[in-house]
């Protein structure tokens, strides 16, 4: 099932996408198991309507590192544990939204990655039972300020500017195994981006047990799962897109604002 969030005129709905049609089910409130969407009996042509972010996190939480293609581009080890951050849920925009490349930066980098979404209240899990916590799987572009990284020390200054957390297009539920996908990056129709999942260092699974034994995460909330090698720089007017097989195509292009 790919679950998608819209605008309907004024008003944010939520759908089921069904091939070029989305099928609306009610707003499903705090919590988000798949079998809470109900529908309403309206349907909708996808291109009639704005699709926005599939979900609209509390927080993003990212993995630095997590491939080991990725280690070896940035000449990093691997870490002996995982590396996290955190986006604000301001940087959170969805498919065809731009990415503004902001005033402070003079290298603007995107990273296609693999997102996580948490489908129930989720704290202190084992990664036996972690994927049991997960809606399903999105699109993700870890848009990353590259030159106030290290000179920041830190990376949710780099990484967390508005618009800098593209979502989507849609939640697809039915993924068994997300270590079996490919995240492929395309910069301006140029494939730049191209891994299996099965080069995650840490799996799924074990990000969510790693992560949950800090903080709860709650329904909606997104991991991303780390980038493959390519990276590389955004520039005003450049397209992006993320394009993870089983899911779909996430595009957005890059503008600057005085």
């Amino acid at each position: 099932m790919k679950l998608v969030r819209f605008l309907d005129q004024h008003t944010i709905c939520y759908g089921k996408l069904v091939e070029e049609i989305i099928v609306e089910v009610k707003d499903p409130g705090p919590d988000w198991c798949s079998d809470r969407f109900v529908e309403t009996g309206r349907q909708f042509e996808a291109d009639d309507v704005r699709l926005m972010s599939p979900c609209l996190p509390s927080k993003v939480i990212c993995l630095g590192l997590n491939y080991r293609s990725h280690a070896e581009e940035m000449k990093h080890s691997l870490p002996k544990k995982p590396i996290i951050f955190l986006k604000p849920s301001t940087s959170v925009i969805g498919p065809g939204e731009a990415i503004i490349y902001p005033t402070q930066s003079r290298r603007v980098d995107y990273e296609a990655e693999l997102g996580v979404v948490i489908g129930r209240r989720t704290y202190r899990v084992g990664k036996a039972e972690a994927l049991d916590y997960v809606l399903g799987y999105t699109c993700a572009n870890d848009v990353t300020a590259r030159d106030k990284q290290p000179k920041e020390g830190q990376w949710t200054y780099a990484k967390g500017f508005d618009t800098f957390c593209p979502l989507g297009p849609v939640i697809e539920t039915g993924i068994e195994n997300p270590e079996l996908l490919t995240v492929r990056g395309y910069l301006n129709g140029s494939l730049v981006q191209e891994a299996p999942t099965s080069d995650h260092f840490f799996p799924v699974a074990e990000i969510i047990e790693f992560v949950a034994g800090c903080m709860t995460l709650l329904p909606g909330d997104v991991i991303m799962t780390g980038t493959p090698a390519g990276i590389g720089p955004l520039n005003p007017g450049d397209s992006f897109e993320v394009s993870i097989e089983g899911i779909g195509s996430l595009h957005n292009t890059v503008i600057k604002v005085k």
